[in-house]
């Protein structure tokens, strides 16, 4: 049984080195039908990914090493929170993040992969898709109160809306109740800065250790 153990968690791991989706939703099967503790699960899972995000952070992997790593943790997750509830445990989360690609952009590469890393990091996210305009945003927030709203824009000519959002924000006094982060390929620090917003980083992984420190918690914990 212990070896049966290990096996599928080097197989979870190994899925995720190797963006493997299928092997993921095989072993995260497995594991859960031998019974085990599926927070062991995901805890591999996550610390696999992590080991993959601080590889493209070094640049010594590529950003479809990520993209494929994301696109197995959400294969797997589904599978090994079923359980979790199954066997009435709990995660310890984080903190809500709303995320969401803002109104006039249609691109999601990168929000999919921010929502996937804070949802295994231990944040719940509801994910808001793309094209979001600022009253959607507005209306989740008096809906689910989170800690933190995420925003992603890749174009010049979207970017904008994010400090669009964020005056929403003020004038519907919401501005002091929720974090703010934006990101994205045109976005720079200095922008953030400049919109009023309370993070940025260039890349996912780094951005999920920012919302970690955003709302004091520990870095890595």
């Amino acid at each position: 049984m212990a070896d049966e153990k290990e096996k599928f968690l080097d197989n979870l791991r190994n899925a995720i080195f190797e963006c493997e989706a299928e092997l993921a939703v095989e072993a995260a099967t497995q594991f859960c039908e031998l019974g085990e503790n599926p927070l062991k699960a995901l805890d591999t899972m996550t610390a696999a990914i992590k080991e993959v995000g601080d590889g493209f952070g070094r640049g010594d992997l590529w950003l479809p090493d990520l993209v494929g790593a994301a696109d197995v943790m959400k294969a797997a997750i589904p599978i090994l929170d079923k359980e979790i509830k199954t066997k009435g445990m709990q995660r310890e989360s984080l903190g809500l993040v709303v995320a969401g690609t803002v109104y006039g952009d249609i691109h999601d590469m990168g929000k999919t992969i921010l929502t996937t890393l804070l949802s295994a990091a231990g944040f719940e996210v509801e994910d808001l898709g793309v094209n979001v305009s600022a009253q959607q945003f507005i209306e989740t927030i008096k809906k689910r109160n989170p800690d933190i709203l995420a925003m992603s824009a890749l174009l010049t000519t979207t970017i904008a809306e994010q400090g669009k959002v964020i005056t929403a924000l003020k004038e519907n006094n919401l501005r002091d109740k929720v974090k703010v982060m934006v990101g994205g390929a045109a976005v720079s620090a200095e922008f953030a800065e400049e919109i009023g917003a309370d993070g940025y980083d260039a890349t996912a992984a780094a951005a999920v250790e920012h919302a970690k420190s955003l709302l004091g918690k520990q870095i890595g914990g």
